[in-house]
């Protein structure tokens, strides 16, 4: 009997991840280069809607900026979707009685609600889900206000949503809104405790713990504006002349914060170190506004626990980072 050798059969490549890219984009900065990194990878993630929320600016701001990235990256015809355009409970006045504060976002300046573009972004994340569901991951890239109005708008829902990747909060290292709370966390705690205390299946937090340990420099802001492209030439203007100001400032630093999230969808071996915790958040107004604490389990005997990210391979994430910002 002749033994014939097993043929090896290519494996199929997997399929593109769903996602729904929640932010509050501003000029550029962290949300953009988080844009332009997943959609730099059509292999990796399909992004099934671009929805914008208030915090860095208003939600209507961040739509303006949304559509000016998109269409230097050639993608005119994803049209950012408005949503939430105030936080659930907190206010720029309640923010001045708190001091001090390292950033205020949106809360700095008069708020713009006049919507260039669609709105709507809440069904938007609905219909996503409800299209595939136990398929999509919400990368929450801002605060989660759209994404805490869903769960309350649509809390058959909650269950089939695939997984929430999302920067935010601070476990062991100081905030820096406030001294207690990172800002997206600060912006609006309430969104955040409604995100942690869900039943949503995954969680996988990138707070400041992890952010830390990927410092922007003047070496590494020239490694991307060394190539010329418009996203470079975006990137450049912002971070040259806005924050962290490298252009004015060669000793200027600054943090990849929003691109953690976007990375992980992209290559999950840069994390070198996670724990897995129940978490809260502070929803008492004071000086611990918006902190990440441990959750009281019998207050959400029903939530999931938070993958929470705690370092990183920098160099291994900077090459990613570099390659899709540099691309042309």
């Amino acid at each position: 009997m002749t033994l014939w050798p097993l043929l090896l059969l290519p494996l199929a490549a997997p399929s593109p991840e769903t996602a729904v890219f929640d932010t509050d984009c501003g000029f550029f900065g962290d949300d953009g280069s988080a844009l332009v990194m997943v959609l730099r990878s059509p292999d990796k993630v399909r992004i099934a809607a671009v929805t914008a929320v208030s915090g860095n600016v208003w939600a209507a701001e961040s739509a303006g900026y949304l559509s000016e990235i998109l269409g230097l990256l050639h993608y005119p015809e994803i049209q950012p979707i408005v949503g939430a355009q105030m936080p659930l409970v907190h206010t720029a006045d309640l923010a001045k009685l708190e001091a001090p504060l390292e950033f205020q976002g949106a809360f700095a300046r008069p708020p713009k609600f006049a919507a260039a573009g669609r709105t709507g972004a809440v069904e938007a994340l609905a219909a996503a889900i409800a299209r595939q569901p136990g398929a999509v991951t919400i990368l929450a890239l801002g605060p989660m206000t759209n994404v805490a109005i869903l769960l309350r708008l649509h809390p058959d829902l909650e269950t089939k949503i695939k997984s929430i990747v999302f920067m935010g909060g601070n476990v062991h290292v100081p905030g820096n809104a406030s001294r207690a709370a990172e800002f997206n966390f600060w912006f609006d705690p309430e969104a955040a405790q409604a995100v942690l205390r869900s039943r949503i299946p995954e969680k996988v937090m990138f707070p400041l713990d992890i952010c830390n340990h990927a410092v922007l420099d003047k070496s590494r802001f020239d490694q991307i504006v060394a190539v010329d492209t418009p996203i470079t030439a975006r990137f450049s203007e912002d971070y040259g002349r806005r924050y962290p100001g490298f252009l004015k400032d060669p000793h200027a630093s600054g943090y990849l914060w929003d691109e953690l999230a976007a990375a992980w969808l992209l290559d999950r071996g840069f994390v070198t170190k996670s724990e897995t915790s129940w978490l809260d958040v502070d929803t008492t107004f004071g000086k611990n506004y918006g902190a990440t604490i441990p959750l009281d389990r019998k207050l959400a005997p029903t939530a999931t626990p938070v993958k929470v990210m705690l370092d990183l391979d920098y160099p291994r994430l900077f090459a990613l980072y570099k390659r899709l910002l540099t691309a042309h």
